[in-house]
């Protein structure tokens, strides 16, 4: 699920500004826009959804390893994945209504390399405190209550992993972590970094906010197979497996040509 989200985040952002910057297509529809702010935000908000319930499934493993299987059985885990797209679509469709009912008199250019709610309402004529209030009040009521769950969530892990008497069992306890948190601070940092510097960098000039705006929508999508690629055993088989054969016939090659 956070694999196809990465792809939908990337894919509704990345591709249109390769095509800005190669092949010079700058324009874009209205009802385009809406439709890559939609994705934008509904992508983003579903990864701080994954990210909490990745958070949950940690502290399930590690506080309750023997009640585990019965817990998160594969009912609540369809379930936990219904109510994170569910919550992510109610929260955000409003965003696209929000924007449809405002006229549009004045520059039509986006000062952005993609459509962000904010970004597309100020340049309405009209009054956008609605879209302010309801912009601010979105990640607040999303995003930031995810970080909270997934800091408490942290902090019962931290409790159970130091009572253990075994410093093997403390390790590997805290292993099963490393990913989540490695995706967990690529995912806010350069998020929470943008939001900060376009609310009160006013100084900071609009191409390095610009760049950082990028950074969020890809970055963590580039990194997230990496990192569990890394941690997963099966996939790094396969690596062995591909290199091991690669060597092989290479050497093969190097003896039939030396004889």
């Amino acid at each position: 699920m956070l694999a196809t989200t990465d792809l939908i985040l990337s894919t509704a952002t990345v591709s249109k500004l390769l095509s800005n910057l190669w092949l010079g297509f700058q324009e874009i529809t209205f009802s385009g826009c809406l439709t890559q702010m939609f994705f934008l935000h509904f992508s983003f908000v579903v990864d701080s959804a994954i990210l909490l319930a990745m958070a949950f499934d940690r502290y399930v493993a590690i506080c309750f390893p023997l009640r585990y299987t019965t817990i998160l059985t594969r009912q609540v885990i369809i379930k936990l994945m219904v109510s994170i797209v569910v919550r992510s679509f109610s929260v955000i469709l409003p965003d696209v209504f929000l924007l449809k009912r405002l006229p549009f008199c004045g520059t039509h250019i986006i000062p952005h390399t993609y459509c962000e709610h904010i970004g597309v309402a100020r340049l309405s004529s009209a009054d956008i405190s609605i879209n302010i209030w309801y912009g601010f009040s979105v990640p607040l009521m999303t995003v930031i209550s995810d970080v909270i769950f997934i800091a408490v969530s942290y902090t019962f892990i931290l409790h159970a992993v130091f009572h253990l008497s075994s410093q093997g069992a403390r390790q590997k306890a805290l292993s099963t972590c490393g990913s989540h948190v490695s995706v967990i601070l690529m995912f806010y940092t350069p998020a929470f970094f943008s939001i900060l510097a376009h609310r009160f960098g006013h100084s900071v000039p609009r191409n390095v906010l610009i760049l950082f705006a990028n950074f969020y929508v890809a970055i963590p999508p580039a990194l997230n197979p990496v990192v569990y690629g890394v941690k997963t055993k099966q996939i790094q088989d396969k690596f062995v497996l591909v290199f091991s054969l690669k060597r092989t016939h290479g050497m093969g090659r190097a003896t039939d040509g030396e004889s």
